[in-house]
This record gives C-alpha cells, structure tokens and sequence, in this order.
C-alpha cells in the first residue's frame, strides 16, 4: 500500500513539473517575442506561432529523465529544501546542455528560424538562454512552494511515514528528539525496540519499547513500519551485521546512526568502493578534485577583481602607512595553511616598526588599545584595509578567499594540544575571511567558539557556501567592534 502511495505521489509530481517545464519555456519564447521582433502575436495566430517552435517536446523529457536520474523524485524526507534546489539547478543546467547537444544533432529551427520581421539578435540562442534562466528558477519556486504546503500539512499529522528506533540509550533518544524537533521530515517515531536481548523498560521518551532483539522479527510483523532507524551503542556494535541481515526479511528503509559526535567530523561521511572492497571516508580534504578546481577559480577570479578595485583604496593605504613612520609599507609574517604548509602573509603595517619575523617569544595575539599600534594602523585595523595585500596571496595560491584563518606556527603548536580537532582546520586553505569572521569571531574572541564555526564551515563546504560568506563579508567583514 505505501509502494503504491509513492508511485502515485511520484506520478503526481512528475506531472506538476511537466506543467512547470512547459510554462517556462513558454515563458521563454514570449521574452524572445519581445526582445527579438518587438511584438507579441494576435491571438489568432497565437497558437500556430508558438508550435512552429516546439522547444517544449525537447525540454520536457530529458529534464524529467535528467531529475529523476538525479534523485529529485525518490522518497527522501530527510532532505533539505536547499539540498533540494541545488540539486534542481544541476539538474536544469544538464538539462539545457544535452538539449543544446540535442537540437544540434537534429539541426532544429530553434537556434536557425527565420521570422516574418527582421531579427535584432539571434532568436533562438535568446530563447535558449532566458529558458536557462527560467527553468531553475520556476522549478526551483514550484518545488519550495510544494514542499513547504507539505511540511505544513505532515506539522498537523497528515502524510507522515512512520519509524522504529533500534535503541533505547543515549543514541537512540537523541535519533527521537532530533526527529521530533525537525517535524516538517514528517517521520514519526511509532516505538522503540531495545538493542539489548530483553527489553528492561516499557517505554522511552513517551513512546513504547515493543521488546529487544530477540522479538525483532515478531514486533516488526505485529507493528510493521516505514523505516527502521538503528541507534546502536558502540558497546553493542558488533550486533548491526546480524540486525542488517535480519532486517532484509522485511520491505523497510534502513537507515544508520553512528555512535560518533559529529562536532568531530570535517564533513560528512561517504561510501566509495575500490576493487570490491568498501572504503568508508571518515575524515578528508573536502577540496580534492572538482570542488578544489572550482574554489580555485573563484579564488583566481575574485582576487584578480579585488585587486583591480581596490588598487586605489590600497594606494592610499601605503601611503598613509609610509607617513605614519619608518618601516616597511608591508608587513610580512610566516603563517600555515593548508597541510601545514608555511607561507609569507601580506598585510599593510599597523604597528610601530618591527621585523619582518617575530620570535616565539612574542607569539601572542594584539589586544584592544595595544600600544604598539600606530594610529594610521589602529584605523586600517578596524575597517579590515591592513588585509587588502593577501589578494597576492590569494592570487598566488598560498591563501583562499574563504576559510579559515591562517595562524602563526607558534599559536598552533600550542593550540594542537589543548584543543582537539584544531589541526582540523588544515585540511582547506587559510582565507582572507571565513565562517567565523562574518559571525563576529575576529579579535580577542573565543578561541573555541571561533573553533566550532570553523569546523562546520570545512564539514559543510561548497561553492555555494563560499559565495554566501564573500556576499556576508561585504557587510558584516570589515568593520566589525571586533576588529582592532
């Protein structure tokens, strides 16, 4: 019967985004209409016009075999809604590109149709650019608007999918209690099921605990469910194999919850396979491959950009630091970044003069209305323009315009022993800003605080994060009461 359900809800969906698809492109011929002849057609050859240009019967099927192949139509409750869209703007771009490949291959009167009027711009390559447009965007809102009435509706207990927790102790409560908190998932937690032989309580957090592992078969039959969640303790782990296997008897989701604090864990865990032999990705650079070119990119492009736009501002930065007093105009410091690796950072100098290298002997952070701050650099300070060298950082390959920031190796061969995860922090490139930076963590803040917001940048890095946090520096960055 919930099989059943599914493949209707599916159905139903695929056909709403079919109605989508084709009113975008619609939409996209009549800007292509207006943009390229400079009139829209009467109503009487309304129809005819717009069927001489059948876009829509190459759109509609490879966007829908694209997003299913993507997994936008399996029953995934747990997802998201910005997992969701960005899945929806990968797909739209593959999408746009295989039908491009597709009417050239077919040599279609999109790209090459002749028109009644003169043409100002090629009208099919207009209408295949604003389609690129429209077609995120329309199914990107289509799927908000329908996913949030359905969270509404699972919030009043309606279209819910319902749950056995494998696991009664600390784990398992907290699988129910996240569960609980993030109704919109529309998963309800029916019972427990005691991860031990025996069950030793009747209920946990309110709900029933239908026997332990020895009745799991028969509780399953009596009290049949959507999903099972397993919440096994790590003092009873060599039990999953045999749970798994037990639990393949029965046409339920299965998913794991592993006994280890995320708050660990760079990013999430993968599951890849070499030769046959499962390889579960506990810890890794999130940079490497695509991903690592792309930041890189990025990286090239913004720096390049900034340096162009601010060249001014950093003119006149140097030379107010020239005015301020003898020394050099730029202050060079050993810092690590990534793997550990040491490079020369650039800032404009702030304070009084000083060497190029400190001893570790002066390892230590600078404190508001430190003395040895110039008053040319106590202003620099404050609106972030001492950083402005590390585009030639960036530009170099040393830095990233996002991440963390890069500490002096003194600092770090401190912190490493009293702070666990920090070495964690190498595994991106130190950045000009970052996660913690744009939340206020600058200055003499909370070493363990600005820790956290470091950690969960590096676990749930993207592009997309990236260019959320440069957006956030241009108005929480640079001045800041923090900076000084």
């Amino acid at each position: 019967m919930v099989k059943q359900q599914h493949q209707l809800f599916v159905a139903l969906l695929g056909l709403a985004d079919c109605a989508v698809i084709t009113v975008a492109c619609y939409a996209a011929w009549i800007v292509r209409r207006l943009t390229c002849e400079g009139y829209f057609p009467r109503w009487p050859d309304f129809w005819e016009s717009y069927f001489k240009n059948p876009l829509v019967a190459f759109v509609v099927p490879v966007t829908i075999v694209v997003m299913r192949a993507g997994g936008l139509y399996r029953p995934r409750r747990d997802r998201s809604v910005w997992g969701e869209q960005g899945a929806i703007l990968r797909a739209s771009m593959l999408s746009m590109l295989l039908v491009v490949v597709a009417l050239w291959f077919v040599g279609n009167a999109v790209i090459t149709e002749g028109a009644s009027r003169p043409l100002h711009m090629d009208a099919g390559r207009t209408q295949l650019g604003w389609l690129a447009v429209l077609l995120p965007a329309f199914l990107g809102l289509h799927r908000f608007l329908f996913r949030t009435g359905v969270r509404m509706l699972r919030r009043r207990g309606r279209n819910l999918r319902h749950a056995a927790v494998i696991g009664v102790g600390r784990l398992g409560q907290i699988a129910v209690r996240t569960l609980e908190r993030n109704s919109w998932t529309g998963i309800n937690v029916a019972y427990f099921i005691s991860h031990r032989s025996q069950a030793r309580r009747d209920t946990c957090l309110g709900r029933p605990v239908r026997g332990g592992l020895d009745d799991l078969e028969a509780t399953l039959e009596r009290h049949p469910v959507d999903s099972v969640y397993l919440a096994v303790p790590n003092a009873q782990a060599s039990c999953v194999p045999d749970i798994l296997r037990r639990l393949e008897r029965f046409a339920v989701d299965v998913r794991i919850i592993p006994d280890v604090q995320p708050r660990y864990l760079p990013q999430s865990m993968t599951v890849s396979e070499l030769d046959g032999m499962p390889i579960l990705s506990y810890r890794e650079c999130p940079l490497h491959g695509l991903g690592g070119l792309t930041k890189r990119a990025v990286d090239i492009v913004g720096s390049f950009i900034g340096l162009v736009v601010f060249s001014p501002v950093m003119l006149a930065c140097a030379i107010a630091v020239r005015l301020s007093g003898p020394g050099p105009i730029i202050f060079k410091q050993r810092r690590v970044s990534i793997g550990g690796e040491t490079f020369k950072i650039y800032k404009f100098r702030t304070m009084y003069q000083v060497e190029d290298e400190q001893g570790p002997g002066d390892a230590r952070w600078t404190e508001r209305d430190d003395p040895r701050i110039t008053p040319v650099g106590r202003l620099l300070r404050r609106a972030s323009l001492d950083e402005l060298p590390q585009l030639l950082n960036v530009l170099k390959g040393q830095m990233s315009l996002v991440g963390p920031r890069p500490e002096r190796p003194e600092l770090i061969e401190r912190f490493r022993e009293d702070w666990r995860g920090y070495m964690l922090r190498q595994h991106v490139k130190a950045g000009m800003t970052g996660w913690a930076q744009v939340n206020g963590l600058r200055g003499d803040t909370s070493l363990k605080k600005r820790l956290q917001y470091d950690l969960h940048y590096i676990r749930h890095w993207s592009v997309w994060f990236d260019l959320k946090i440069l957006w956030l520096t241009v108005f929480r960055g640079f001045v800041h009461r923090n900076a000084h």
